[in-house]
């Protein structure tokens, strides 16, 4: 995992959260254990899309000019549509149809966003700065993404330099909330990781 490339780190958290999804939709009857992976998807979103805007975008404002620019401002915004329906998520129980409803519009953001980033921002990035500054960013996005909150915050900036003094104030609280909340067991995500060989072995 030290050696991946940033596309690599990046896609493999985009897999991570349609599989935490996957999870939620195949739990459909348990709502105890929807809310945990819900949670689960919350908390990677809300990591992974302070990573980026810490470490990512600005990387593509600095070497991709103005195109550069328009892309990681287009992220950023893309973002705050998904912060604003996570928190929105937070305000309602996995019991109402209006829960299932927004988590399914926080996905339908996601995957455009996601293959976006995939198809079109991050291979630009890479063949300007080569591998190995590739891999090097990947490693400061996982560092980044172990201090960033874990919850969205609308109110925080997402360009550089205040994200990361505003993401790193809201650090301490988050963690203590998450001590309250709950989130998959390891059983449960042993049980996902079973689920997906399964699927992988049957297609």
């Amino acid at each position: 995992m030290g050696h991946e490339t940033l596309i690599e780190a990046i896609k493999a958290d985009h897999q991570e959260m349609y599989d935490y999804y996957d999870e939620y939709i195949r739990a459909e009857g348990d709502i105890d254990a929807q809310g945990k992976w819900a949670r689960l998807l919350t908390w990677e979103v809300a990591r992974h899309a302070a990573g980026e805007e810490i470490v990512v975008y600005p990387l593509m404002e600095k070497h991709l000019g103005e195109e550069g620019v328009r892309m990681a401002n287009e992220d950023r915004e893309q973002h705050q549509a998904v912060k604003e329906l996570l928190y929105r998520l937070e305000s309602l129980t996995p019991a109402k149809q209006e829960y299932h409803d927004t988590l399914k519009d926080v996905i339908n953001h996601l995957k455009p966003h996601n293959d976006s980033e995939e198809i079109n921002d991050l291979p630009a990035l890479e063949k300007v700065i080569g591998k190995e500054a590739s891999r090097k960013a990947a490693a400061e996005f996982s560092r980044t993404k172990k201090l960033a909150p874990t919850r969205p915050h609308l109110s925080a900036p997402n360009k550089p330099p205040y994200e990361t003094l505003a993401g790193f104030l809201a650090l301490p609280m988050d963690k203590v909330k998450d001590l309250f909340a709950s989130f998959p067991t390891e059983e449960m995500k042993e049980d996902m990781a079973k689920h997906e060989n399964n699927t992988i072995n049957t297609t």
